[in-house]
């Protein structure tokens, strides 16, 4: 039986290798490699920890985390790693970014200030640099960065929103409006 690769004009492995393209660009993909991060991650059982964790915590004031499925998708992929690129940002310089949602776990009113102020639901998603800002993450997956300059809108979804961080794209700054 003759495989796909067989055929006339399709690629073969070596040669579909070289050429093919990844998920991420590849100083991101490069980077959550060597963070631990490979295809078809997922650690749900670490992530279903954290979500019991963020779900059980209520501020003293009674706020409260949301936790859903995006964000329990998030952390199963990308949960306990701490990711640093190894190149200059394009344009303005990378900081280390980890995924861990505890990192937010006092930030629920913060969170949920921004969840209403974007009419939707956030969740913590890790930190970037020495907790110089806090990740989160909104029920369709988009991604924020919280520092005491302001929000920031980091992309549509993890991918992106990883990107941006790994290689320096300068975020989008939320304004109200």
């Amino acid at each position: 039986m003759r495989d796909r690769t067989d055929l006339p004009g399709q690629k073969g492995p070596a040669e579909r290798d070289r050429h093919s393209s990844t998920r991420f660009p590849v100083a991101v993909d490069a980077a959550l490699r060597a963070a631990g991060w490979q295809p078809g991650r997922w650690d749900i059982r670490q992530a279903e920890e954290w979500a019991d964790a963020l779900r059980s915590h209520s501020s003293p004031a009674g706020h409260r985390h949301a936790v859903f499925p995006a964000a329990v998708e998030a952390w199963a992929e990308f949960g306990g790693l701490l990711i640093t690129a190894s190149a200059p940002g394009r344009q303005i310089a990378p900081a280390p970014v980890r995924i861990d949602p505890l990192s937010g776990l006092h930030l629920a009113r913060t969170l949920g200030d921004l969840g209403r102020a974007l009419e939707t639901e956030v969740s913590p998603l890790g930190e970037e640099g020495d907790g110089q800002a806090v990740l989160a993450i909104d029920t369709e997956g988009r991604v924020y960065s919280i520092d005491h300059t302001g929000d920031w809108y980091l992309g549509p979804d993890i991918d992106q929103a990883l990107a941006t961080l790994i290689t320096g794209i300068q975020p989008e700054r939320l304004v109200p409006g």
